[in-house]
This record gives structure tokens, C-alpha cells and sequence, in this order.
């Protein structure tokens, strides 16, 4: 049996570990990852090996030759282009003429192989995918089963609404040659978005073999640390290169290392020095590996530290769980805390600090007392991640700096048809200016045109980029929740957030700097977009029964939050015939910190206005201009899930037909009423995108979020917090009612919803038990788990961006709300307490 061993990524994740190396060669114990693969194939039986390659795979030749040396017999595959990774298989496929089997380059287990091979023979498999269970399944994709062990579902890349199980695809498949005639020959194919979905149509036998035993997918310098510090605790055996100085001994030396005698007592854990090192004086070493041809003098400290080859460690130096490249030079009295990694050839001087978790590139030169706080790469900070949904936020001018910024626009335009154009924006901040002239920049040089909106309501931008002439769209704004942090939120040309895909392939050329920099003749175009209020204008008020306002002429108070809106939203419901009392309508460019105090009293403040000036309603708008809270006419301010539940009401009043969208945790009796009122409902998941989406179809009628976000897709398709005030002026004049008046008349059930603190690392694990508790009640998958009971339903569902499990009940009475709240919320903690004890 062969084995096609995966070793041509980029290694972009775990940089600048691989900025010299492919990632199957970093070093683990003085041994490239991948010949821990090797060993552990050839321990299997396993030793005719096709090595897939594509990023530096003359290091990869150079190490491994034709195999002789190491036991196997290697051929050698490298695509003419990136095919994914199963694509690049069918370019190896005139070597796979019988059963192989697949695995990572880059990963480290002790897995059972044989185990899997037997298996996949047992079941008489087209293909069976290799199993196993991890804490946090969101990077990995999750992997459902039936009891008989046949797949059933694919979960890629899974958001944590969508976690029922912590099962995970570890990337180790063994395929009959057969399967390979499903991928055309030269064409991108991925196995898990598109092979494998394809032999679960076709209903072919595919399997999951869910095994036991250790895997680490070393995809990162913090996964890098850990696989050590797991072969230091024992919890995985490696074969190593040098030799035990004793039977018992964890102090393993090779060939030619010098130990001065005074350190011999100062060495504890287990400690691994390669060929021809020493270690000078009273160093102290705890659990580290050092590797060949490196000098420890007298005085140092390591502790969990991964030194490569060629390293020298001044006097005194402290080095503690992190990483020092080939040929580095760490000076006396230095310090490396933990997580840092200093990259090839790095010079770190006499007295230095680099601090926690920073990342130095290769070749650089820290003074000596110098304090490192930030990533050293080109000038500018390297980041693990740059995107959070569609979005990335930083510390204004600390993590988000104009060069940053300008980097990002560039990365952006690369990725964007030459002589394209994008829709840019902000809100009122002088950051956010700051910032979207740098960023203008960047997509300048890489030839694309830019449209700048300057300081806009995020739906008006959103508007126009609905329309025509805009390939995508990025708007500027401070963070609601705090004042230091600045949002660059990304929109496709539908005006949709953009796609996961889409952010990846920012982030990859982002990190390896693969701008396209257009000639100096033809940067992009910059014009201004002024009259861009007047378009939004013309369809907001085409969009309106201008003549049931006018003729209701309501008098409403309006908060708008110092924000863009006050240059557009007055004007709008004057014209409508609306008397409008206007506060906080000052455009005000300097950041405001305490956001909820200050929302708490703006809210006080509008409730008593709205009550002393007898207005029929009170509203007060986000700074983006998105989202909106509404206040009745009696001064109470409405919840958002009341405001929804009032909004779905009137707007099915006048519909009597067609439909809305809600998310998964609003209240069931808007279902109820809607349906009563000859309106259908969809429910999907809570998210901007899936939303926006869902109101595509053309009988949608209205959708809205758990978060005051509501929309009328007949006027845009997008949270609108300008147009949802006139809309709902519109359809309470139309059916001659306030907001207190239909607040009372809704069928009302109790309705509960609380945040538990869990960690990431618990997610998949609790949901995992959710969906196995779930399995013989009647429940919802489709974000989070929803089980239903007779007298109501409970919803668990895992927060996507902070470390929270949301808990919504709802029931015909409070006590049974209560009781289903309670219920869940122990059942929370316990599985929480369960996965800490294990």
C-alpha cells in the first residue's frame, strides 16, 4: 500500500516559522515534522511514499533524496499550479493505481494506522476519512456520522451555531484508486468541499473511522509549542536522533555535545541537545530542545524552549516557551517570554525584552534594552488573523496604523479585477478618516478605483452599492462597545458581507505580500461620490406612502447618536410632513467613551421626551446608522425582540400575504401571529449574510436580527435603521395605531435569554452533549440546537466571537420559561465541568 503524504502548503499560518522553510520541515526535536510522518508510515507497514509538493520543494528533495536512506521508497509529484488538495492527488494519479492512503506533511499523532486501513477493508469502503475528537472544532471541519459509521454530513469550517458534534476530519484518508476518476484533470478540487460531498450524493460508501490516541495539526506557532509540550509531558513518544544518557533518563545528548559538569544538576525535565552543542556553567535547562551546533553559556535559562540549529544564547539570557530560529543570537541578559518566536538569523541584544507572544521575522537587528511589544516584520505589525466575520478591527493607530491599513487596502485590491471599483465610507470619526485615506491608497496601487463617499451612514453606502458600478464595498466606523477600537467592515457588490473565501484570500496575500502593483501610468482613479444622499433620497421616499404620512403628520423624537444620519435622516421625515424633534444631531468628530453609560442615559432621556411632548414615537439610531431601538408612545423602551416581534405584526397587517424572515432565536408567537394573519415565516440562521440572503425571494415582506437590525428588502436588502423609522411611521398611520396599542394586543409568551461564560475550548465539547441529549427529542440544528417540548422550546447556541453560549426559552407561562431556562443553563455548567475534569 502507498501513501501520498501532503507537503506542498504555504505554511502561512505558522510564519515566520516557515518564511525559510516549507512547513513539513520545521524542525520537532531536531527532526523535520515530516519524518516523524515517515517513521510513523513505516511503522505501519507503509514505506512506498508519494510526496506532493508545491512550496520550496527543492528543500524537501535535498533532505529526503529518494528515501534510501530513511527506509522507504519516495516519489516525488509537484504540480505546475496550486489543484487543492485534491486536485494536486489526481496530478499524482498515474503513481495510485491500488489503495493509498493520505496524509499531512505537517501534523503530529501516534494514531493507530493499521486500525483505519482495516476498517476502511472491513466496511468495503469507496473511501473512509480518519476521525478524532478535539476540544475546539471550529477551524477543523466536523464530521457527522451514523451508528454504522457511514458519513452523513459535512460540516466545513463550521461556525459554532452549526456544532453538533466535536468530531473532526483529521485529514488521513485511505481511497481506492477509483475515486480519482471524480477529479478533472487539472482543475482545482478540494476533497472535503467537493469530493467528498460528491460520494455522499452519489450515496457511495464512505466512511468515518473515528480513532483514539494523539493528532495535533501543527498549523500555527502557538500549535507548534504545544505538540512540544505535549512530547515533554509524555502525552506523545517520539523517535529521536540522540541518545538517553541512562535508562531511565529523559537527558537525551548526540553525537560530540559538550555538558560542563557544574550544569549536569541544573538540567530537569526532559532535555534534548543536538550533535555538537555545549552547554557552558550553571545554564539551567528545563524541558527544551536544543538543536545542532549551538552554545548555552553559563548562567542561562530555558524552560519549555525550542532552540534550532546554530544558535547562541548569551550570558544570563532568559528564554522561556518560545522559539529561536536557525542561527540566531540572543544576548546576555536578554529575555524571550512566553509564545514569542524569533525567526532565522535574528539578532536580539544584550539586555533585550521581547515580549509575550511577539513574532520577529528573519534577519533582524533589536537593540540591546530595547522592549519589543510588537510584531517586527517589514515595519509593521504581522497578525495571527486579520479578519473577524466580514470585518477587522484593532486599537486605532496601535494595531490599525495607517501603514497597516494601507497594506490591507493593497491586499484587498490585488484580489479585485484591474481597473475595478470600490465604494468607500465612514462614519464621523477623525480615525476613521484617517484611516480610509490610508487604505484608499493601498487599493490605488493595485490599479483599482476608488469611490469615496467620505462621511455616510453605513445604508446609504449600502444602497448605492446595490445598485450597479461597484465590485464591493468598505466602511470605516469607531466600535459601539469601545471607543479605542476601529471596524473596517468589508461588502461585496450585492452589498452582502463577503464570503469566508473571499477573506482568505485577503489574508494570504496580505501575509506573503503578493500585492499587484500597477504601473506608475495607471494607479486607480479617486472621485467623490457627494450626491450619493440625494440617489438614497429618491428611493426612500418612492418607497413610502408619502400621503398616509403626511396626512398623520406624527410627531416623533429622534436621537441620532452624533452620527452621519443627522445630515440626511431630518430632512427626509420633514419632507414626509413628520414634525421631528432632533437630539444629539451635531455631527461630532471626536470619539465618546462609556458607550453604555452614555446609551442608558440617552435612552432615559428620550422616554421622558417622548412622554412630555405626547410624541407617537421615539427613536434613537447606532452610530453606523444600522440599528435601532424604539421607544412607544407611553416611554417604554421597547426590547429588541419586542420591537420585532411589533415590527413582523404591522408589517403583516398590511401585507396579508407573503412572508418574513426571522432568526432562529426570535419568539415562535410571531409565527403564530403572522400565520393567522395569512403570512408565512422562514427561519434561518442569525447572521447578517444568511439573512440578507434569505430575503432575495421576492415574497419577503420584512426580516430583522436579534439586535435591532430590521429590514424591508422592497427598499434595500440590508439593515436600515433611517428607513425602518419612516417605515414604521408609514404603517402605524396606515392602520391608524401606536406602537403601545399593538404591543398589548400580541399574543405574548414568556421569553427568556441569558449569556453563559464558557471558554473556547469547551464549545465543542457542550455542543457535542447538546446534540447528543437532543437525539431522541424533537429538535432544530439549523444554528445552535432548539429542542422542542410541548409547552415551549429551549435554544442553546455558542456565541461566534466572544467566549459565551447564548440560552433563549420560550413558553406559555413564565414558570415553565423559567423552568426551561434553569434546566439548561445546569445542564451548561455540568457538561462545562465535565470536559474540566476529563
Amino acid at each position: 500500500m502507498k501513501a501520498v503524504i501532503m507537503a506542498g502548503g504555504f505554511g502561512t499560518r505558522i510564519h515566520p516559522l516557515t518564511i525559510n522553510l516549507p512547513k513539513p520541515m520545521i524542525p520537532l526535536f531536531n527532526r523535520p515534522i515530516m519524518l516523524h510522518i515517515v517513521d510513523l508510515l513505516k511503522k505501519h507497514g507503509i514505506t512506498e511514499l508519494v510526496l506532493l509538493l508545491y512550496h520550496q520543494p527543492e528543500v524537501i528533495k535535498h533532505y529526503f533524496g529518494d528515501g534510501s536512506e530513511f527506509g522507504v521508497k519516495i516519489t516525488y509529484v509537484t504540480p505546475l499550479q496550486d489543484f487543492g488538495t485534491a486536485g494536486a492527488v489526481k496530478a499524482a494519479a498515474r503513481h495510485l493505481d491500488d489503495r493509498f492512503m493520505i496524509i499531512s506533511g505537517d501534523l503530529l499523532t501516534d494514531f493507530d494506522l493499521s486500525k483505519v486501513i482495516d476498517y476502511h477493508k472491513q466496511q468495503k469502503a469507496i473511501a473512509t476519512i480518519t476521525l478524532t475528537s478535539v476540544t475546539d472544532p471550529l477551524q477543523f471541519g466536523v464530521v457527522i456520522t451514523d451508528k454504522e459509521g457511514q458519513i452523513t454530513k459535512f460540516l466545513e469550517k463550521p461556525g459554532w451555531g452549526e456544532v453538533f458534534s466535536d468530531t473532526i476530519n483529521t485529514g488521513i484518508y485511505i481511497l481506492e484508486p477509483e475515486v480519482l476518476d471524480l477529479i478533472p484533470d487539472g482543475e482545482n478540487r478540494d476533497w472535503s468541499q467537493d469530493i467528498f460531498p460528491l460520494l455522499l450524493e452519489q450515496k457511495r460508501p464512505l466512511f468515518g473511522c473515528k480513532l483514539e490516541g494523539y493528532w495535533q495539526d501543527i498549523g500555527n506557532p502557538a500549535a507548534y509549542l504545544e505538540a512540544c509540550r505535549d512530547v515533554f509531558s509524555g502525552k506523545v513518544q517520539l523517535q529521536l536522533d540522540q541518545t538517553a544518557k541512562g535508562e531511565e533518563s529523559q537527558i537525551y545528548v548526540g553525537q560530540e555535545t559538550d555538558l560542563d559538569s557544574d550544569c549536569l544538576e541544573e538540567l530537569q525535565g526532559m532535555v534534548v541537545l543536538g550533535d555538537n552543542t555545549r552547554v557552558l556553567g550553571k545554564a539551567r535547562l528545563k524541558n527544551c530542545v536544543v538543536g545542532r551546533n549551538c552554545i548555552i553559556d553559563s548562567g542561562v535559562t530555558l524552560e519549555n524552549a525550542i532552540l534550532w540549529d546554530n544558535v547562541y544564547v548569551n550570558k544570563h539570557a532568559h528564554i522561556q516557551n518560545a522559539v529561536c530560529g536557525h542561527s540566531t543570537r540572543i544576548g546576555t541578559k536578554a529575555m524571550i517570554e512566553d509564545g514569542a518566536v524569533i525567526a532565522d538569523a535574528t539578532n536580539v541584544g544584550a539586555g533585550a525584552l521581547v515580549k509575550q507572544d511577539v513574532k520577529v521575522w528573519p534577519q533582524k537587528v533589536i537593540e540591546g534594552g530595547a522592549v519589543v511589544t510588537n510584531n517586527l516584520i517589514w515595519g509593521e505589525k504581522w497578525r495571527k488573523s486579520l479578519f473577524e466575520g466580514n470585518q477587522v478591527k484593532g486599537l486605532t493607530n496601535i494595531e490599525l496604523t495607517p501603514e497597516f491599513v494601507a497594506k490591507l487596502g493593497a491586499a484587498y485590491g490585488s484580489t479585485l479585477p484591474k481597473d475595478s471599483s470600490i465604494l468607500i465610507g465612514r462614519d464621523a470619526f477623525r480615525s476613521s478618516r484617517m484611516l480610509k485615506r490610508a487604505f484608499a491608497g493601498g487599493l490605488l496601487s493595485a490599479g483599482v478605483n476608488v469611490r469615496d463617499a467620505k462621511c455616510i451612514p453605513m445604508p446609504v453606502l449600502r444602497y448605492k452599492l446595490a445598485t450597479f458600478g461597484e465590485v464591493g464595498g468598505v466602511h470605516f466606523r469607531q466600535s459601539e462597545s469601545d471607543p479605542n477600537l476601529t471596524e473596517i467592515v468589508f461588502y461585496d457588490g450585492e452589498s452582502l458581507a463577503i464570503s469566508t473565501n473571499t477573506t482568505k484570500t485577503i489574508e494570504r496575500v496580505f501575509f506573503k505580500e503578493n500585492f499587484r502593483r500597477a504601473h506608475f501610468a495607471e494607479p486607480g482613479g479617486l472621485s467623490d461620490l457627494g450626491n450619493l444622499p440625494r440617489f438614497y433620497k429618491e428611493g426612500f421616499l418612492r418607497s413610502l406612502d408619502r400621503d398616509a404620512i403626511e396626512k398623520a403628520a406624527p410627531k416623533v423624537v429622534i436621537d441620532l447618536n452624533h452620527s452621519a444620519a443627522a445630515e440626511v435622516l431630518p430632512d427626509l421625515l420633514i419632507e414626509l410632513g413628520c414634525e421631528v424633534i432632533e437630539l444629539n444631531s451635531h455631527v461630532d468628530e471626536t470619539p465618546r467613551p462609556n458607550a453604555e453609560e452614555r446609551r442608558a442615559r440617552s435612552l432615559d432621556q428620550l422616554s421622558r421626551i417622548v412622554v412630555t411632548l405626547e410624541a407617537q414615537a421615539g427613536f434613537i439610531l447606532g452610530p453606523s446608522g444600522e440599528r435601532l431601538t424604539l421607544v412607544d408612545e407611553k416611554g417604554r423602551v421597547l426590547e429588541d425582540f419586542e420591537s420585532l416581534a411589533i415590527l413582523a405584526e404591522l408589517t403583516s397587517r398590511s401585507s396579508k400575504e407573503g412572508q418574513l424572515v426571522l432568526p432562529t432565536p426570535a419568539p415562535h408567537s410571531i409565527d403564530s401571529s403572522a400565520h393567522q394573519l395569512g403570512m408565512s415565516v422562514t427561519r434561518v440562521k442569525n447572521d447578517d449574510r444568511t439573512i440578507i440572503e434569505a430575503t432575495r425571494n421576492t415574497r419577503v415582506q420584512m426580516a430583522g436580527t436579534m439586535d435591532g437590525r430590521y429590514i424591508f428588502p422592497r427598499f434595500q436588502p440590508c439593515g436600515d435603521g433611517l428607513y425602518t423609522i419612516a417605515k414604521t411611521l408609514e404603517l402605524l398611520a396606515t392602520q391608524n395605531t401606536t406602537l403601545d396599542t399593538i404591543r398589548r394586543q400580541l399574543n405574548w409568551k414568556a421569553y427568556r435569554q441569558i449569556e453563559l461564560p464558557c471558554s473556547w475550548q469547551f464549545k465543542g465539547g457542550i455542543m457535542r452533549r447538546l446534540s447528543e441529549h437532543a437525539a431522541d427529542k424533537e429538535a432544530s440544528f439549523l444554528d445552535g440546537v432548539k429542542i422542542l417540548y410541548p409547552e415551549g422550546w429551549a435554544l442553546v447556541v455558542p456565541d461566534a466571537t466572544r467566549p459565551v453560549v447564548h440560552l433563549v426559552t420560550e413558553a406559555e407561562e413564565s414558570a415553565q420559561a423559567d423552568k426551561l431556562l434553569n434546566t439548561y443553563r445546569e445542564h451548561v455548567e455540568t457538561w462545562m465541568q465535565e470536559i474540566r475534569e476529563q
